[in-house]
């Protein structure tokens, strides 16, 4: 029965996807067991939803990561270096040179993060450790002005994360005592937060950001950055004195260079098997593209990544052992809402309802954050 599985990326959905199959086929103990060989580009491995609280001050950059290289073991191989050539055709992959073959793959690569309009040069990516971190540096020391929290360009990865940078960096400055000196604002080509999940979340959270009152730009589409000044397709132009923004998010570029790709320009799977067109070979989490009966495609969120890889995951092992049982994502996905001050919401519901989604938020409280907190500890306990 030996058989090697190509796992892309080791983000969410890729740690789910090997743990999972090393739990199912890859350490049973027979002679020739199953090959889990996980590619990873990173030896830090970064638990994206701490860095919101990284800038903020209240993680240390060494707290929201861990060695990649830790995921070893019990069947998983990991080899660290960047991809250079990804073949759906004979399912293989190159590393540093060397050819790695397999009987299936998994490709979960996420996202490639790159910045435009300059805004690298006068602002903070939070979603890398390096800009959360250096965001903070001067927030510390901030003494009053503007704060812009930026969203440049759509699609972007955790749709909740700008609207949660806004309202913890709020609660920051009012415990500092600064509300009365800073002006903060929330610029997005988006008409409204989270619009995927329907019209009643998505006016709940921009009545959250509102009521702490936090100015919100939606339909605005960045063209132009310069120190100090934003400059949108309205024509409007607004001035700030410290700046924090999502990166543009981009299909790979080893994988947009291959079959994989669709009109999306993202992997196009079927959306309860994640199958790609090439047997053996699946994609999952936020390269992938798949529109809903909305006609917008799901959001790209971490959840849907874990659920997708336990999914994925259980049907190359029934596969492997040559039975049928197969499991289908069915597009259920929840997440947090932090708030600031302890604080948190929480949406969840069913992404593949018809005619719409079906999310609904609970009542935010203190419990969601700690459920939260508890969370982050969970992940790093169990995978690392």
């Amino acid at each position: 029965m030996s058989k090697t599985i190509l796992v892309l990326g080791a983000g969410t959905g890729g740690i789910i996807t090997a743990k999972e199959l090393s739990k199912k086929v890859g350490n049973d103990g027979e002679v020739n067991p199953v090959k889990i060989i996980l590619f990873e580009k990173e030896e830090k491995n970064v638990f994206a939803p701490s860095l919101l609280w990284l800038m903020v001050g209240k993680r240390k950059p060494q707290q929201v990561y861990k060695n990649t290289n830790k995921l070893a073991g019990a069947g998983i191989e990991v080899v660290i270096g960047e991809i250079e050539n990804v073949n759906p055709e004979n399912i293989s992959v190159t590393v540093k040179g060397k050819e790695y073959r397999g009987d299936y793959m998994v490709i979960s690569l996420g996202v490639e993060q790159t910045s435009e309009h300059n805004l690298n040069k006068f602002g903070f990516d939070f979603y890398t450790v390096e800009g959360a971190t250096t965001f903070n540096e001067k927030l510390q020391n901030f003494k009053g002005g503007k704060i812009a929290v930026l969203v440049p360009s759509l699609p972007f990865k955790c749709p909740a994360a700008p609207y949660e940078a806004a309202m913890l960096v709020e609660s920051f400055i009012r415990n500092k005592g600064l509300s009365n000196k800073t002006e903060i604002s929330l610029y997005t080509p988006e008409p409204g937060p989270m619009g995927v999940a329907g019209k009643e979340l998505s006016g709940a959270v921009r009545q959250m950001i509102e009521m702490k009152g936090i100015k919100f730009f939606p339909e605005y589409q960045l063209t132009a950055t310069s120190d100090k000044t934003l400059t949108f397709s309205n024509d409007k132009t607004t001035e700030y004195d410290l700046l924090t923004y999502t990166p543009k998010h981009q299909c790979p570029t080893v994988i947009s260079k291959t079959n994989l790709i669709g009109k999306s320009g993202w992997i196009e799977t079927n959306r309860n098997t994640m199958e790609t067109q090439f047997p053996n070979v699946y994609a999952i989490g936020d390269i992938t593209f798949i529109p809903l009966e909305m006609g917008k495609p799901l959001p790209k969120a971490g959840v849907f990544a874990h659920y997708q890889a336990e999914t994925v995951a259980h049907n190359i092992a029934q596969k492997i052992y040559g039975k049928n049982d197969f499991k289908t994502f069915n597009g259920e996905g929840q997440c947090f809402l932090e708030m600031g001050n302890g604080k948190a919401g929480y949406a969840g519901g069913n992404f593949y309802g018809s005619p719409l989604p079906i999310v609904k938020m609970k009542k935010p409280g203190y419990f969601w954050h700690w459920t939260k907190v508890w969370f982050e500890k969970y992940w790093f306990y169990k995978y690392f």
